[in-house]
């Protein structure tokens, strides 16, 4: 049976409406990230809302029963199939080739990848507080939010290698991995949703015990603050990070493209 979506009246009532689409949102800590950014900036004519969609294709059922829609923010498994329902890219999300923010403009939807400057700056910060600068990666998944990874790691000069489920002429499978991968890659990166609320027990399958103190794990999961992946990987002496400055930096430039605060 197919999804049927009814428009919540309580909605309607705000000039300007923003929210966030994927499915499940359960880990989200959207909603009240904006909810509190409104508020500190005296914003009233604008709120934000979850909407757990089930087909990508319902974007465009939303913007029909919410014709107060501004702008969306995209998250796990939508930000490449978008794409295909958009009236325009910007330079990024045409480069990143994946988009994690719209901004509805006469009924135009626009999509933008915000994802690479949130990734960027806190990878940069993440890496000024080691001596040694890595100089190849493994990149873990091959979503959306991986190709804005790979979009920040080209910039900044870092090889990397593709890790997945699927084996492809320019990536490895997870069983492939052998110590020497590991060795050669002082950069982790963790792109998947393993890991993150509801499904906390859940992790990378990679030779964590190859890992040492010369390696950095960086998981884009910011719900848990410590992941299994970024557990394993500081039992072993690496230095960790999550994505929860990533969030908050790609969130405040949605809020830019949104002209809701600059």
């Amino acid at each position: 049976m197919s999804e049927q979506l009814q428009p919540q009246s309580e909605l309607l009532q705000y000039p300007r409406l923003f929210g966030l689409i994927g499915y499940p949102l359960s880990h989200s800590f959207s909603k009240k990230y904006f909810s509190q950014r409104f508020a500190a900036a005296g914003i009233t004519d604008a709120y934000y809302e979850l909407f757990p969609i089930k087909s990508i294709h319902n974007l465009l059922i939303l913007k029909v029963l919410y014709p107060n829609l501004q702008g969306l923010n995209v998250t796990i498994p939508y930000k490449q199939t978008v794409i295909p329902l958009l009236d325009e890219l910007d330079e990024s999300a045409q480069a990143v080739g994946a988009v994690n923010t719209i901004h509805i403009q006469k009924d135009r939807l626009i999509g933008y990848n915000t994802d690479t400057y949130g990734f960027e700056i806190s990878l940069r910060q993440f890496l000024s507080t080691h001596a040694a600068q890595p100089k190849k990666a493994l990149v873990l998944g091959r979503g959306g939010a991986a190709k804005a990874v790979a979009f920040v790691l080209q910039k900044m000069g870092i090889r990397f290698q593709y890790v997945s489920r699927q084996k492809s002429p320019d990536g490895l499978h997870y069983d492939e991995l052998t110590q020497l991968h590991i060795i050669e890659n002082q950069l982790i990166i963790n792109t998947t949703p393993l890991g993150m609320q509801p499904h906390i027990d859940t992790f990378p399958n990679i030779p964590y015990h190859c890992i040492n103190e010369s390696h950095l794990l960086f998981d884009l999961v910011y719900n848990p603050e410590e992941t299994p992946f970024l557990k394993k990987g500081a039992e072993q002496g690496a230095a960790t990070s999550n994505g929860l400055q990533m969030l908050y930096l790609q969130a405040e430039r949605a809020g830019a493209i949104w002209e809701t605060f600059v």
